[in-house]
């Protein structure tokens, strides 16, 4: 199995961006995370980060026949991203978005989520353990 984890924009800047809602942690702790935890699940795994929505895009539909599933935080694009939405639907892999922060709990905007559409779970809230859960549950799926 191998599973594409993709970050959307201003992930890249964790352990400096309002360090009180998203951590301490860098983004190379976050990227050594995953990969420890595909490891130990017996997976392999690619994670990328781009702060353009059309890389997201390109990459998603990359993934087409090149991976068995996809975590995506899309951060920002969460809200606002219906092509995310369209990609995450035409390659049909299954996905599980994962938020650092509990968005529920959050600003009005950040309450609805178009990549979420297209996604069989949501983790949110659990800082990089959401991570962990969303390859547990592709892995067990």
């Amino acid at each position: 199995m191998k599973i594409l984890i993709i970050n959307g924009p201003n992930l890249n800047m964790l352990g400096l961006r309002e360090p009180e809602i998203y951590g301490r942690q860098s983004y190379a702790d976050l990227c050594t995370f995953c990969e420890r935890t595909c490891t130990d699940l017996g997976v392999a795994c690619e994670v990328f980060q781009s702060n353009h929505e059309g890389a997201i895009v390109d990459k998603i539909q990359m993934a087409y026949a090149n991976f068995d599933g996809i975590i995506i935080n899309p951060a920002a694009y969460t809200h606002t991203s219906v092509s995310i939405l369209d990609a995450l639907k035409a390659v049909a892999l299954p996905a599980v978005e994962v938020h650092l922060s509990a968005v529920s709990e959050r600003e009005a905007f950040r309450q609805i989520s178009y990549a979420g559409l297209a996604c069989e779970k949501t983790f949110a809230g659990l800082g990089f353990e959401g991570y962990r859960r969303a390859a547990e549950y592709l892995v067990n799926r």
